[in-house]
């Protein structure tokens, strides 16, 4: 391993187990064991459900005249979302009590999802959560402006490994699929994905100066829109202030402040 880049991983490497142990002391709100028995069936439905849309789109003819196309494109960019946030739940220890079946689940839901690599994700989050908009905060940019934020957060969790195993997954699946089956419904909704999770997930929240204790903003109630549009994360202020409630329930966080 080069020198060059052992610090940053070692850090990072002593960052998760930092995490574990604060967990383990009960020093963290994120794993409990009461876990809602749903979570796990929720996390396999999402897995089921992109698997499903993904070998049924990879085995259709392209109507490139259809509007049916384009909103395939953009369910199937959705349901890529749903496996990155099952991961993040993961993260929380909010898919299952039992802590490897819990892991286990977000390493999978995290490398279908352009094989992303949990325990690389697993710091950096952690670190997001406690020095929200600081320096430290792997997530925080200084300026405003969309794409140099953006590009700054991307490059947090890509990796050189990503792409390889992207290539080469793609060169083995084009020896028996479509090209532009892999690229439309493959390839280019986990890109889009990953402008919606940004969007709705941290540039939304956490632009410009929040005064409150979680430095972020939140979604007027519409919990139809915020299903939609990132799987309720745009009531990203009750998601900080309530680390250890699932995806699917922030909704009742937000009838909470709101009441």
């Amino acid at each position: 391993m080069a020198y060059g880049t052992s610090s940053r991983e070692n850090l990072d490497f002593l960052i998760h187990f930092t995490v574990l142990a604060d967990m383990n002391a009960g020093k963290s709100t994120s794993f409990h064991s009461n876990i809602d028995p749903k979570g796990i069936l929720i996390a396999f439905g999402v897995i089921a459900c992109w698997s499903i849309s993904l070998v049924y789109l990879l085995s259709i003819d392209i109507q490139w005249n259809s509007p049916i196309t384009y909103l395939l494109i953009l369910i199937q960019m959705h349901l890529y979302t749903g496996l990155f946030i099952t991961a993040h739940d993961a993260m929380h220890g909010l898919v299952s009590s039992n802590k490897i079946v819990n892991n286990v689940i977000g390493v999978f839901a995290a490398l279908l999802f352009s094989f992303n690599f949990y325990w690389k994700l697993f710091p950096k989050h952690h670190e997001h959560h406690r020095f929200v908009a600081t320096d430290k905060d792997p997530d925080y940019h200084h300026s405003d402006r969309f794409f140099p934020w953006y590009f700054s957060f991307i490059k947090q969790y890509l990796s050189i490994w990503q792409f390889l195993l992207m290539a080469l997954t793609f060169n083995v699946l084009k020896l028996f699929i479509h090209v532009d089956n892999l690229i439309l419904y493959w390839m280019l909704p986990a890109v889009l994905s990953t402008f919606q999770l940004f969007y709705f997930g941290t540039y939304l929240p956490h632009k410009g100066e929040n005064d409150n204790k979680h430095h972020s903003t939140t979604q007027s109630k519409n919990h139809f829109w915020a299903f939609l549009s990132c799987y309720f994360f745009g009531y990203h202020y009750e998601h900080h202030d309530s680390p250890g409630t699932p995806w699917w329930r922030l909704w009742r966080e937000k009838e909470k402040m709101n009441s």
